[in-house]
């Protein structure tokens, strides 16, 4: 009978612990299994997977061409690692995972034949290369795919799936933008084809239908604005209305309409998947509550003992204090039982049961919430030294630090350092002036440990306590290991003087706790990062793909010279296709797909869309003119759909965070801690600004 109970609560707790955190694994509920899923889904296993996963991805700096060059055997064997590893954490998930369910999953079928195409690639190109043959590793292309389709990832599928969903309203814009884009394009081959104008380097304006449609195209990313109009506007003044009909309809409407329809389907799919999680983590609550329930008169509970061992097994890490906190929210009464499931049930819909909703059911919700226990300590001189930290001159002084004043104080004292930053450096009072303001700031972190107690003062919470003592001290270090280098060998390390300057810059940052409405964007943006890093994941998976292509394509056809080489064509990037052309006069020719690192870089540069149809027509020239297609088909991507989904995102999280309320059972917590007597703290203690 224990032994079943205690089998009840392990199973009990992988439900709750899928609710907190939104994992919808439909997994075995046999003991062996649900141990398994356990480990399963442990952080270290999770943080095991992606530091394979990125190994994985990060090859390509090191695989021909590379960046830093390993032989062929040594990053092989680191393939075969990694696809050894994800075999094994594939069969792992097949072992928690019912039958049927694991090879219906596309997810699962997407992995293996991954690792069976990436294992299939990696020996021919090896037998290949036994015999000098150079081939293609084409299944570099499929390493996304393990980022992707992991289950630890499913934030990043569902920003596929809301690519995936928006993708039919994109494209119905999508095609009348192109329409408008060819029909103008006709126009422009009719009004100047047959002029004999000519760009200024010399070359037909106008005259070929497909470099039409190309300029036009960029045009629309404003890149090329305002040289493709000017030989047609230094021809007549009229024509500058063509290209100004253009850009309202095809720059300002079009984009604005992607932008649109891209943010209307992100909120739509949004909700749906939030009603889905939602409905998902009150089914597994209520599947967590069937297996501890007891009848207590007409009603089915959860007692109080039990309560108290499920949340111990779900979070482990949590304290006394903050588990007695959580059971007074669950157990209002003090009845001795959590979640009341009263009879009759209904029988047509189990899930949605008469279930007390500010019981055991909220229990996900209230383990999401962080609660962050203080215990009261005196400070170490108040202990050390009772007589001095306690007299009226060391009361006044910390009376004077915990005042508003000193904080304005210290942030004129920053605008004033900003002003010294901006001026001559090579001037010794400027050289002085740093040592003082330094000597300020050390003075600042060293009053405010004296007034508060240190381990609250570096509390996990005080963000901008430690920012400001780590950047303060870092420059203080670096300072004196310049001058020191200075003054015994005559000699100013550059590397060491640029770290002294970035931190001198980053000092100015502390001013921006100061401003309320800087606090909330910052805030905010803090809100927001782990959302954003599946954005990241996002863009990293697109940036892959395309640098990989771009190597195939690509490689090799420019080269980078130094300023000063001999090299033949060396001023037209080794290539002479290039002679005359903006990509060689504009010095370009670092900007090339010869490595991994080198293609991040360029398809950076191509997001930011500025001077891209430069590198459009200059890899052009060196191949073949279809090769634009490729810089086109990215900014379609990257730039029309995923920036825009991007900025759909902040705008979204911007709307939330300036109208947010507390959740109700933000405000039950609230509400049962003041109760309790223990005090609601809503800002950062110590010596922060935000006090």
């Amino acid at each position: 009978m224990a032994e079943a109970a205690a089998q009840d609560l392990l199973l009990a707790a992988a439900f709750v612990s899928d609710a907190q955190y939104n994992r919808n694994i439909p997994f075995k509920t046999s003991p062996e299994a649900v141990r398994l899923y356990q480990l399963y889904n442990h952080w270290m296993m999770r943080t095991a997977t992606y530091f394979f996963i990125f190994l994985n991805l990060s090859l390509a700096l090191f695989e021909e061409p590379a960046v830093y060059p390993l032989p062929f055997l040594a990053t092989s064997v680191l393939e075969v690692l990694c696809l050894l590893v994800f075999l094994g954490r594939l069969t792992h998930f097949a072992k928690v995972t019912l039958h049927n369910v694991f090879w219906k999953d596309t997810k699962n079928i997407c992995i293996m034949v991954a690792i069976l195409l990436s294992l299939t690639d990696l020996a021919i190109y090896g037998v290949l290369r036994l015999y000098d043959v150079r081939s293609i590793r084409w299944s570099r292309i499929v390493r996304p795919i393990f980022l992707i389709n992991f289950a630890e990832s499913r934030q990043i599928r569902r920003a596929f799936r809301s690519i995936r969903n928006t993708l039919p309203e994109i494209t119905y814009v999508f095609l009348l933008f192109m329409f408008s884009l060819l029909m103008f394009s006709l126009m422009a081959l009719k009004l100047f084809g047959e002029r004999n104008l000519q760009t200024a380097e010399g070359l037909p304006y106008f005259r070929n239908y497909l470099e039409i449609v190309f300029d036009l195209y960029v045009l629309v990313t404003t890149a090329n604005s305002p040289d493709v109009m000017m030989p047609a506007f230094d021809f007549s003044s009229w024509y500058a209305l063509f290209f100004i009909a253009f850009v309202i309809i095809n720059t300002y409407i079009f984009m604005s309409l992607f932008l649109a329809v891209v943010y209307n389907n992100y909120k739509k799919h949004l909700k749906n998947e939030i009603r889905k999680l939602a409905y998902m983590k009150r089914r597994k609550m209520i599947e967590a509550f069937n297996l501890l329930k007891e009848k207590e008169g007409e009603q089915f509970v959860v007692r109080e003992a039990r309560w108290k061992q499920l949340v111990k097994l779900v979070a482990p890490d949590t304290s006394s204090s903050h588990r007695e906190l959580l059971l007074r929210i669950s157990d209002d009464e003090q009845k001795g039982f959590v979640g009341t499931v009263y009879l009759p049930w209904d029988q047509a819909d189990p899930w949605h049961s008469a279930a007390d909703k500010k019981s055991f059911v909220q229990l996900a919700d209230l383990l999401n919430i962080q609660v962050v226990t203080l215990k009261i300590r005196r400070h170490p001189l108040a202990r050390w030294v009772p007589a001095l930290y306690g007299s009226a001159p060391s009361r006044l002084l910390r009376s004077v630090l915990r005042h508003r004043a000193f904080v304005w104080t210290y942030d004129t004292i920053i605008l004033i350092n900003a002003i010294f930053i901006a001026l001559d450096e090579e001037s010794p009072y400027i050289s002085y002036a740093e040592w003082v303001f330094l000597a300020v700031y050390v003075l600042e972190i060293l009053l405010k440990v004296y007034t508060y107690e240190p381990r609250e003062f570096f509390g996990k919470t005080q963000f901008w306590n430690w920012f400001d003592t780590l950047i303060i001290f870092a420059a203080l270090t670096a300072t004196i290991l310049n001058a020191t280098l200075k003054s015994t060998m005559k000699y100013n390390s550059q590397q060491i003087l640029d770290i002294v300057f970035i931190l001198r810059v980053l000092r100015l940052i502390r001013i921006v706790d100061s401003i309320q409405r800087f606090r909330v964007i910052m805030n905010t943006l803090i809100n927001i990062v782990p959302t954003m890093l599946t954005f990241g994941g996002l863009t990293l998976v697109v940036y892959c793909v395309f640098a990989i292509i771009g190597m195939e394509l690509f490689h090799g056809k420019i080269q980078y010279f130094p300023a000063n080489s001999n090299t033949p064509h060396a001023l037209e990037c080794g290539n002479p296709a290039l002679k005359d052309s903006l990509f060689a006069r504009g010095k370009y020719c670092k900007n090339n797909f010869n490595n991994f690192a080198s293609s991040f870089i360029v398809l950076m540069e191509l997001t930011v869309v500025n001077q891209w149809h430069v590198f459009a027509n200059g890899f052009a020239n060196v191949t073949a003119q279809p090769a634009k297609l490729y810089f086109i088909a990215f900014h379609i991507v990257m730039v029309i759909i995923i920036v825009n989904i991007f900025v759909s995102f902040i705008l979204e999280a911007f709307f939330v965070e300036y109208s947010l309320e507390k959740s109700e059972v933000e405000t039950a917590i609230e509400q049962k801690i003041q109760e309790l007597g223990m005090g609601v703290q809503e800002y950062p203690l110590c010596g922060n600004r935000r006090v």
